[in-house]
């Protein structure tokens, strides 16, 4: 993608963003697009989700595990691993997974419709395509993040668990108590934003994507491709810097 295409489709993506919470707010709630559209992306997303938490939590609790250990600190590795499961991994396993199954969707739903005409149709019967069809989609992506970030949270506190005290011979009174002490409620908070932030935004991305979507059958498969490719890219870049931010701000607790 050449520097004037980025530029350009970055800033359509800003713009869309900006519709997107304008008509959120100022505009009749479609409640019924809404509620179909979130149980799409939980039919095509929740169970990939659970399998992908599972070995997510397991190789973090053996990597941490492996470390701790060298380092004399085998009664911290529960805490720690938790601790990456929640901060990190679970709102990227999250993201990424609405942005490849359920961005990929709408922007091949929205992209279909835009090379049959439908997109121009609405237009000319003066319906807002981002009212109608782009808001309900972004907010079902936000409200299904979250929600699958927390399932996503519990599967990696379980395997967390099983893989420090089970596997690898852990103390479970060890486990709790570091895990109390280390953690707090706002490492939750920040991984629901981050979990939340990410769906919109590759909602967005995906919508954006197929809205400009063109040359047929073939320019839908290529909007479908670089939607997933830019959500990826700008859902790692925004985590760097959400995670950095977060940092600066909050105290971390400790021993």
């Amino acid at each position: 993608m050449r520097g004037g295409a980025l530029i350009e489709g970055l800033g359509g993506i800003g713009l869309m963003t900006a519709e997107v919470a304008k008509a959120s707010v100022t505009t009749r709630f479609q409640f019924r697009e809404f509620i179909e559209q979130a149980w799409f992306i939980i039919s095509v997303t929740l169970v990939p989700s659970v399998l992908v938490s599972i070995p997510f939590g397991a190789v973090i609790s053996l990597q941490v595990g492996s470390l701790t250990g060298q380092l004399g600190a085998q009664s911290f590795a529960g805490a720690t691993a938790v601790l990456a499961v929640v901060r990190e991994a679970a709102p990227i396993a999250a993201a990424l997974i609405i942005a490849g199954a359920a961005g990929s969707a709408i922007c091949s739903d929205l992209g279909s419709r835009k090379i049959r005409e439908e997109i121009d149709a609405m237009e000319v019967l003066g319906i807002d395509p981002v009212v109608r069809l782009v808001t309900p989609r972004v907010l079902a992506c936000f409200f299904v993040a979250i929600m699958i970030n927390g399932i996503v949270v519990s599967a990696g506190i379980a395997g967390g668990y099983f893989f420090t005290v089970i596997v690898q011979g852990g103390s479970a009174g060890a486990f709790l108590s570091s895990f109390t002490a280390l953690a707090s409620l706002n490492d939750l908070w920040i991984g629901m934003a981050k979990a939340g932030i990410f769906g919109l935004l590759a909602a967005v991305v995906g919508s954006y994507k197929g809205l400009s979507a063109g040359g047929g059958p073939s320019g839908v498969g290529r909007a479908v491709n670089e939607a997933v490719i830019i959500a990826f890219m700008l859902l790692f870049v925004l985590n760097s810097l959400m995670t950095a931010i977060y940092f600066q701000l909050v105290p971390q607790d400790g021993l």
